[in-house]
């Protein structure tokens, strides 16, 4: 079904679905395993050390001989460092975030690699087109980590209409139904994050994925509004400490310090009441842990018989 499929001609994979660049949690054994999978794998550079992104890169090529990809989070202080070592190691796919990808698309695209920014909104999909962007993300308010202000129901179909390049749905999709539903909206392929949290080849904390198993539809809370920069996460005492700094006069600095290392504290130590569990909306459809390689063949077979009518979009 997927063979002449636009985003996997560009990929290199062999189904549609890119993992998301989760910062503490996309590493090397993830990405392989996603690219081992069928999909591609991708490593979030984040704020690491550009010692330690080659680490994992070099370690993700022990672990597979499948494409994998490299996030870069531009607002970061080491992005320039991640952008050279992408091209060093002329990494096939780059993703980008969290600002302008001018500068990347510049760097990487001569080089032969694919690059293709996370957008929130059609101006900057029309933008990042212009600028030779390969592809985009269209990344819906349904999403963990840092969000936009548009669902993705309502985003895709309007950059697919928008944009000639493909399009690819993220925000909110964790099974087939979800992928599915993307293609029905313009999309060629699907980003899945929060699903990819609990495969068991993550090496997340073991209560951060029991959080994100015991989630139900209303599970999430969106902070960060006051800095400029809103943030989807599992409802705690963190984020309830969060609200109400943000409803005081405490400035953004003090709130931004109270929120510094958060996500470390989640991921590494496990700490679900102190850290920020960084989670989309789609946690409630997450029900166990399984290998990432399962994860994606279930997907890809529900949304397979979706699509072909072979069954209802139901369970």
């Amino acid at each position: 079904m997927f063979e002449n499929n636009k985003v996997t001609k560009l990929t290199g994979t062999k189904y549609p679905i890119i993992q998301g660049g989760m910062a503490w949690v996309a590493d090397a054994e993830l990405a392989a395993a996603v690219s081992n999978g069928g999909g591609l794998g991708i490593i979030a550079a984040a704020n690491m050390p550009p010692e330690l992104l080659e680490q994992q890169i070099i370690k993700a090529k022990t672990l597979t001989d499948k494409p994998f990809g490299m996030n870069i989070m531009l607002m970061s202080a080491t992005a320039e460092d991640a952008a050279e070592i992408a091209a060093a190691y002329r990494i096939p796919v780059v993703t980008t975030g969290a600002g302008q990808p001018g500068k990347v698309i510049e760097k990487l695209k001569p080089l032969g690699t694919v690059v293709i920014p996370v957008i929130a909104s059609v101006a900057l999909a029309r933008r990042v087109e212009s600028q030779g962007a390969d592809a985009v993300i269209a990344e819906g308010m349904e999403s963990g980590g840092h969000i936009g202000e548009i669902t993705t129901f309502n985003l895709v179909p309007q950059v697919a209409d928008a944009v000639k390049i493909p399009v690819i749905a993220a925000g909110g999709i964790a099974d087939g139904r979800g992928m599915a539903a993307a293609f029905a909206l313009g999309a060629s392929g699907v980003q899945i994050g929060t699903r990819f949290v609990c495969a068991s080849e993550c090496r997340v904390h073991e209560n951060y994925k029991k959080k994100i198993i015991a989630a139900n539809d209303r599970a999430t809370a969106v902070t960060g509004y006051s800095l400029g920069h809103p943030v989807r996460a599992l409802k705690n005492k963190f984020i309830k400490q969060f609200e109400e700094l943000e409803k005081s006069r405490v400035s953004a600095e003090e709130i931004s310090a109270f929120g510094s290392g958060k996500l470390r504290l989640a991921v590494v130590d496990g700490d679900t009441e102190n850290g920020s569990l960084m989670a989309g909306q789609s946690a409630g459809l997450v029900r166990d842990i399984e290998p990432a390689a399962r994860i994606i063949d279930g997907i890809i077979s529900q949304a397979s018989d979706i699509i072909a009518g072979g069954r209802r979009c139901t369970q």
